[in-house]
């Protein structure tokens, strides 16, 4: 038996724990924030408990619901009939199945009939190793044309990724692409999945699984410094002082916060997550008494509007009243980085105003705040090549964040994938041994 210390209790790293201490090792997690979940931790607002930042589950997401049933949840999953909007020309235009397709008015027969080929391909592709050197825009254009570029999706792109929109992997928004398009009742309707009581029921299920099996959880306590001797490691200190020896660590905090974390780690690998860019998220989450609209996303697409869209989250799950997510994606030099909550809330708010004129400040019963410094990581053509190996030249340390989830975007399938493989493969590696 193995003393694995895990640092982060987000999904991947309750994963890893959960797996490593039913492999019989004593593990202890530790959390810098003071409730366990990560990204896909809840809150309570006004008495609904409700996630910070949205979620949702796809057809394909295995790795989850292998978790939630070995943890007797399974039955908790949840289908829902849904369906996507773009908001362009002062309208919400139905998207998402051929027949909205052809009824989009701001496309020609041609470049609908591209645009429709490209993504039937595309969410029947097993994998884009053919396109890992291209990026999205390069891979769009050539398969949809320049005119579908501009007008879908340069506006999208631009507010999600700011500077660096135009080299964002080709493979990495094919992914995202195949995911939700392989999510379908049938050709003509997405049905998207949450799980009953939200993220909270997982996240909590693993929580009192890891307990129930010996497992410790210290939240509120972040990982200082990871000790070394020998090139292996042997110890992690905390913020509090207090020191817990360990012969193997699991890490899946933010990799820019590793190479001060682990001061004995090799330059090259302190400059090789140092090189990943990661962007920041300012998340609105607006409760409303009436509808925005009918669809659970919304693309919006105007030059006036200064975001890219809005997740209308009480259309996938039922909740009391109207849930609306507004994310603002943005590096943190970004001079909006620096707004106060009111001005996101302003701006976010006759946004959604613009997409439905007959909302009035009476409707609006209440509103969150949510930020990330490391929320998106961006992914650039032949982008898993530029990533460091996750076992470590310090022996018995594994590093993973979300950006090694490549080319899948962030998600709690595959944090649970990656969470468990690393307490696998450190398993199999003997770190007692080492």
């Amino acid at each position: 038996m193995a003393r694995i210390l895990v640092l982060g209790a987000g999904p991947m790293g309750l994963a890893a724990a959960h797996r490593a201490v039913g492999l019989g090792h004593e593990v202890d997690l530790l959390e810098a924030g003071a409730v366990a979940g990560g990204m896909a931790a809840h809150f309570d607002f006004d008495g609904t408990s409700i996630e910070r930042f949205y979620h949702f589950v796809c057809r394909s997401d295995a790795p989850t619901f292998a978790l939630m049933e070995e943890l007797g949840i399974g039955d908790r999953m949840c289908w829902m009939p849904t369906s996507m909007g773009y908001f362009m020309g002062g309208r919400v235009h139905r998207w998402g199945d051929p027949l909205a397709l052809l009824a989009f008015p701001h496309l020609g027969l041609v470049s609908k009939i591209r645009t429709g080929l490209q993504m039937f391909v595309t969410t029947r592709a097993r994998d884009f190793a053919a396109i890992e050197h291209l990026t999205a825009r390069e891979w769009l254009e050539h398969g949809s044309g320049r005119t579908v570029y501009e007008t879908l999706w340069r506006r999208l792109m631009d507010l999600k990724f700011h500077e660096l929109a135009d080299g964002i992997s080709a493979s990495w928004i094919a992914t995202r692409i195949r995911r939700v398009g392989t999510s379908r009742r049938s050709i003509f309707q997405e049905e998207l999945g949450y799980i009953e009581g939200g993220s909270e029921t997982l996240v909590q299920a693993l929580v009192q699984a890891i307990e129930a099996k010996g497992g410790r959880i210290h939240l509120g306590d972040a990982a200082a410094a990871v000790e070394t001797k020998g090139g292996h490691v042997v110890a992690v200190r905390t913020q509090s002082g207090r020191r817990y020896a360990a012969d193997a660590v699991i890490s899946t905090v933010p990799v820019q916060l590793v190479p001060e974390l682990v001061p004995d780690l090799p330059q090259a690998a302190k400059d090789a997550y140092a090189a990943i860019p990661n962007m920041g998220v300012v998340c609105l989450l607006f409760r409303l008494a009436r509808p925005v609209t009918r669809h659970f996303w919304v693309n919006i697409v105007d030059p006036e509007i200064p975001i890219p869209g809005i997740i209308e989250f009480s259309n996938l799950r039922p909740l009391d009243g109207t849930f609306v997510y507004v994310p603002y994606y943005m590096p943190t030099t970004n001079s909006k980085w620096s707004w106060g909550d009111d001005a996101f809330v302003d701006e976010a708010f006759a946004a959604i105003r613009r997409v439905n004129p007959t909302l009035t400040d009476g409707d609006l019963r209440g509103v969150r705040v949510g930020r990330l410094r490391y929320a998106q990581p961006v992914c650039g053509p032949d982008f898993l090549a530029k990533l460091p190996p996750v076992q470590t030249a310090i022996g018995g340390l594994q590093v993973a964040d979300t950006c090694f989830y490549y080319p899948e975007d962030r998600g709690i399938a595959e944090s649970v994938r990656m969470g468990r493989r690393m307490a696998e493969d450190m398993t199999a590696k003997g770190p007692v041994d080492a």
